[in-house]
């Protein structure tokens, strides 16, 4: 099967957008998660000892500015989720006023619901309407009981892949993340092959659509869920590379309790994966 690089050139590469408003103790651990999550990370801070901070810690890009100033210099988007954790209510005001006139997937504000809710009542009094107002998740995160930073970051990035993961059912993006078409269309000269799950009964870790591309040398890009069936697929898509048995095919791998068990799997249920030998050569 010869896929052209053309074809993959047609799907927007749009990698998610993380702009965390303010640098402080719990940005760092949301830095951190949101790199693993392959977001794109931005971080505006206006104090330059903690602009240097949130660098050292791995933000993609820092603006050490005034709160309203980097903000003008950032674009809304379907695919950007602001995170607001400044270091104190006039800035979340300041914050929220310009995230409030762009387009976005999330904002969320850290803060208790007293606070939360001051905040609501002094933007509806400057005019915001209630249906912006009511977009607005705050307190932030998910309710996992968390206090230590790493903790609350955790519930900001559960609550913001949650979100993610119902955008990207309803845009049917048919597993071409980011990561994933970064692998496709790397400019090197290693045989790729490109794993789809196209069929799934019962239990199983990952979703139908879900990729993963594996490189000759056996680096891999994305996960279709891990364990034995991902080890499974990695070496057959390495033999398909090598010329031995085609360059398409469909794996069927039983996970049903009792095989399951045997090959110490922890889900049960039957897949489906199409591996196919990639061609770039337009």
């Amino acid at each position: 099967m010869s896929i052209a690089q053309s074809v993959f050139k047609d799907i927007i590469i749009q990698q998610d957008e993380l702009i965390v408003c303010g640098g402080g103790h719990v940005s760092i651990p949301i830095i951190k998660i949101g790199k693993m999550l392959d977001f794109g990370v931005t971080v505006l801070e206006d104090r330059p000892l903690y602009a240097d901070r949130v660098r050292a810690a791995g933000a993609d890009r820092v603006i050490c500015d005034t709160f309203r100033d980097a903000l003008s210099q950032t674009d809304g988007g379907s695919n950007v989720y602001f995170v607001v954790v400044t270091r104190g209510h006039r800035y979340d005001m300041e914050c929220l006023r310009s995230i409030f006139e762009k387009k976005y997937a999330y904002a969320g504000m850290m803060g208790s619901r007293v606070r939360s809710g001051e905040v609501r009542k002094a933007l509806a009094a400057e005019g915001i309407s209630e249906a912006e107002i009511a977009k607005l998740h705050s307190p932030i995160g998910l309710p996992i009981g968390g206090e230590t930073p790493e903790e609350i970051a955790v519930s900001v990035m559960a609550e913001i892949v949650q979100i993610r993961d119902r955008i990207r059912k309803e845009k049917k993006a048919d597993g071409y993340t980011h990561e994933i078409l970064q692998a496709l269309l790397a400019a090197d000269d290693r045989s790729r092959c490109l794993a789809t799950i196209t069929s799934r009964k019962g239990s199983a870790p990952r979703s139908v659509g879900t990729k993963m591309v594996v490189f000759e040398d056996g680096v891999c890009a994305g996960t279709i869920g891990g364990g034995c069936v991902e080890a499974q697929v990695v070496q057959e898509a390495l033999h398909m590379m090598r010329g031995a048995v085609g360059d398409s095919r469909t794996l069927r791998i039983n996970m049903l309790p009792e095989q399951a068990e045997e090959e110490g799997m922890v889900c049960g249920g039957i897949v489906e994966i199409t591996l196919d030998v990639i061609d770039l050569q337009v």
